[in-house]
């Protein structure tokens, strides 16, 4: 198999973990405070996007699959995107815990004692009392409401709080964008792997026309024994390469079904094929002013900025007093029947007085989050900026690349064609047969890397900007 295809398999591999930088990483967690939690194993990866929750079962059927209802299937069942969703709920429940700080906390109580003492064995002899009292006892009923009225940390941890719910719904908005490209890649992968087997086949067909040729010219005794075996080498060389090729078509399409949740033994063909138009380059500025806008991951790491923000002021209001309200009112007697209303009510004003270790330190690690933050928002900026020219150059490049790969592909061919009628007319023995066919076949591969480079470059882009959803008129040219 010619050396430029095989990158295709780089490509594969590397391509998600390239593209899950463009997120930003640190849009994948919380940032640390007070009310995040430590991280946990839900987080999604790069490698959780290459998953999915399987949905449905097998048919029998050959299912035709379109792009588009690749990426509407993982859409509904990437790992990736599940995982994000529940770190939604994670989120939202570490805001609530972190809202009932602000909120009174009321509690009801049933207390029913029955009590029974003996005086004497506890030393007390009364003349003419009793030493064994009881039984007797009471019934407590009892509401109790406690509430800190003025708390200044634990309202800027729930803000903060806040801040890091919404940047998790807007991370897992970022992961559909990533689960496009996922999906886009794998499925262009295939196309390219069905490309070269196809090419593959036809470099078969090929070499078996010039063993034939080559056999019948020996046994007519007008070529030597050496022009058989060399064109019997090629026709074997390129079986094995059409074995490879099957093979690797057969894995990449388990990789698309493990991408979009189908069952890896359901049968499927492949719809559309891999599209190619010219590309008309955007202005660079106006392409990352539009990023700037329609990034989620940008925006979820501005939310995580003002969360650090918010827990910096925690850390400064924890010098300040808290004031507390306490209060229970209940029903208390022999029994029900025979009970009185008590209650009782109290305040308190707690001031910190000497806690400077603390107050420091809270203060410094607040301050640390929050210029990590503001740097990784900075970075994120910087990236988005690198990603958009990156895909363009990559653009450009892949698309002189597919038009020159195209032409000599069909210069190959004319190269063949006539090595093959020079050997047939007996003007030359078949080395340049052989010759001109390794030719063809590496400016087949060559073709079908770079048109799927070009592919994925325009994915890459879509994704840039934050608009994966309108991959389609991006593959078709925009």
């Amino acid at each position: 198999m010619p050396k430029s295809f095989f990158l295709l398999r780089t490509l594969q591999r590397t391509l998600p973990i390239a593209a899950l930088a463009l997120t930003g990483g640190a849009a994948l967690g919380h940032a640390q405070g007070t009310p995040t939690a430590p991280a946990n194993s839900t987080a999604p990866t790069a490698a959780s996007f290459q998953g999915s929750v399987p949905s449905g079962a097998a048919t029998p059927d050959m299912l035709s699959l379109t792009l588009d209802d690749a990426v509407e299937r993982g859409l509904r069942n990437n790992l990736g995107l599940l995982l994000s969703s529940t770190q939604i709920a994670n989120a939202r429940g570490q805001r609530l815990e972190e809202l009932q700080s602000l909120l009174p906390s009321v509690d009801g109580s049933i207390n029913e004692s029955l009590m029974q003492s003996d005086l004497a064995a506890q030393g007390l002899r009364i003349p003419g009392f009793p030493s064994i009292i009881g039984p007797f006892g009471f019934t407590d009923l009892r509401i109790k409401l406690s509430w800190t009225l003025v708390d200044l940390p634990s309202l800027h941890n729930y803000m903060a709080a806040r801040h890091n719910f919404r940047a998790t719904q807007l991370t897992a908005e970022d992961a559909r964008q990533m689960v496009i490209l996922t999906v886009g890649n794998a499925y262009l992968l295939v196309l390219a792997d069905q490309a070269a087997v196809d090419s593959a086949q036809a470099e078969v067909d090929t070499a078996q026309v010039s063993l034939n040729q080559a056999v019948a010219n020996h046994e007519a005794g007008t070529a030597p024994r050496l022009d058989e075996l060399r064109a019997r080498v090629d026709f074997q060389s390129q079986q094995q390469q059409l074995i490879v090729a099957q093979n690797q078509l057969a894995k990449d399409r388990l990789a698309l079904s493990r991408a979009i949740g189908m069952p890896l033994d359901q049968k499927c063909e492949l719809a559309d094929k891999a599209p190619y138009g010219a590309f008309d380059q955007p202005e660079i500025q106006a392409s990352i002013q539009l990023a700037l806008k329609n990034r989620k991951d940008r925006q979820a790491v501005a939310e995580q900025t003002l969360a650090a923000a918010e827990q910096r002021k925690a850390a400064t209001a924890e010098r300040l007093p808290t004031l507390k309200a306490d209060a229970d009112y209940g029903d208390i007697g022999v029994n029900v029947n025979h009970s009185h209303g008590t209650g009782d009510a109290s305040g308190t004003i707690t001031i910190p007085i000497f806690k400077e270790a603390q107050f420091r330190g809270d203060a410094a690690i607040t301050q640390a989050q929050l210029e990590m933050a503001r740097d990784q928002q900075s970075d994120l900026d910087a990236q988005i900026e690198a990603d958009i020219r990156d895909s363009l150059l990559d653009i450009s490049s892949s698309q002189k690349q597919v038009e020159v790969s195209r032409s000599n592909a069909e210069l190959a061919r004319e190269a063949l064609s006539d090595a093959q009628q020079r050997y047939a007319a007996g003007v030359s023995d078949n080395l340049g047969v052989s010759e001109a066919q390794q030719s063809v076949a590496q400016a087949d591969g060559q073709y079908i890397s770079s048109l799927y480079r070009h592919n994925v470059a325009k994915l890459n882009l879509a994704r840039s900007l934050g608009v994966a959803q309108n991959f389609k008129e991006y593959l078709g040219g925009k």
